[in-house]
């Protein structure tokens, strides 16, 4: 892929963004082994993000962040509760085993859009350990 071609990510890809920012914000190693009490005492912890902040992470549009949140709450990968002037949004534990199992994939699959996606900052330390 050359530098200026615009890259077009699958919506499989920009869902797995949007868990990784979740995650990201639990500041944890996904990698590492848990206790199931471990994970449930990390998730109820969790202060979640906002609706724009998933939109900056996966670089997209209103439509398509809306139809990435949309998808993965009705997987059960995440919550979201609206508040007064926002949306929080929050993973699940299966969204978070989901990414724990997935991320290797999704590198296998789609490493020139992740590093063409992550060119102007610091690629995640997730997807650092797997290149």
């Amino acid at each position: 892929m050359s530098p200026n071609e615009k890259s077009y990510k699958s919506y499989e890809l920009y869902c797995s963004f949007a868990l990784n920012r979740l995650v990201a914000e639990l500041n944890i190693n996904v990698y590492q082994d848990w206790e199931e009490d471990k994970i449930n005492d990390i998730l109820a912890q969790q202060k979640g993000v906002s609706k724009g902040d998933i939109k900056y992470e996966i670089k997209s549009n209103n439509y398509m962040t809306n139809k990435v949140l949309s998808k993965l709450e009705k997987e059960g990968l995440i919550e979201s509760v609206r508040l007064e002037d926002r949306y929080n949004i929050k993973i699940t534990k299966k969204g978070l085993l989901h990414v724990k199992k997935f991320n290797e994939f999704y590198w296998e699959m789609f490493s020139e859009h992740i590093i063409q996606h992550y060119k102007y900052r610091q690629l995640p330390i997730w997807f650092e350990k797997l290149k």
